[in-house]
């Protein structure tokens, strides 16, 4: 059974992103990180590598359903888009983990669908701190959607916790996010809510140029 809440400008599904995706209009992005598919490989270094992390990696997208999601915009990010066996680009995005153990990759690597310059992110690996075994840190996704300079809606059809909804919140973009785990669900929903509760009611005007102000430039 889908479920379906809205919140501000978000709009939140609970089901399989398979049936719930082709309901859905084209948006002006597509930025998700799906399961890349490394349970069996997981040698708990990874501070979430809990055996719920174990169970939640072991099934990855298919690169065809991964190329659907894309046509979808013209602007699409995979987290963790080297373990899928994607086309060629030239617009990496990458995470460089200041504080990444020995059993924990040092990068990672999101594909982009854009042709522009790779570019690098350094900050620490944050912990789990909503619920989710693969939660990534909410300034990497404000990073990741400045850089690709989203704007309009944003879709995340693997929603976990709900951080890049979040991260689109406090960006003033609209949101869609789908995710099938009614526990994850609920935690994006509160979340979300929250990020609208936090977000100031009246945006900061930019300032006026001198010529407006009466005043001549100096």
């Amino acid at each position: 059974m889908i479920g379906k809440e809205v919140i501000g400008d978000a709009t939140l599904y609970m089901g399989d992103c398979l049936e719930i995706l082709p309901t859905l209009p084209k948006v002006d992005a597509v930025i998700t990180d799906p399961p890349y598919g490394l349970g069996e490989k997981l040698q708990g270094g990874t501070w979430g590598a809990t055996p719920e992390l174990l169970i939640w990696d072991q099934a990855p997208p298919t690169v065809d359903h991964l190329l659907r999601l894309a046509s979808l915009s013209s602007v699409t990010v995979f987290l963790g888009g080297n373990y899928y066996g994607l086309p060629p680009t030239r617009c990496w995005l990458v995470w460089d983990k200041q504080n990444a153990v020995p059993t924990m990759a040092d990068c990672e690597l999101a594909w982009t669908s854009l042709d522009a310059n790779t570019k690098r992110l350094s900050r620490p690996v944050g912990r789990v701190e909503h619920g989710h075994p693969s939660e990534k840190p909410l300034d990497l996704m404000a990073w990741t959607l400045r850089t690709v300079k989203a704007s309009g809606t944003v879709l995340d059809p693997y929603m976990g916790s709900g951080t890049t909804g979040v991260a689109c919140v406090q960006m003033g973009l609209s949101f869609i996010g789908i995710e099938r785990e009614p526990k994850y669900f609920d935690i994006a929903c509160r979340r979300i809510e929250q990020a609208y509760k936090q977000r100031p009611l009246f945006e900061a005007e930019p300032p006026k140029p001198p010529q407006q102000l009466g005043l001549e430039a100096a």
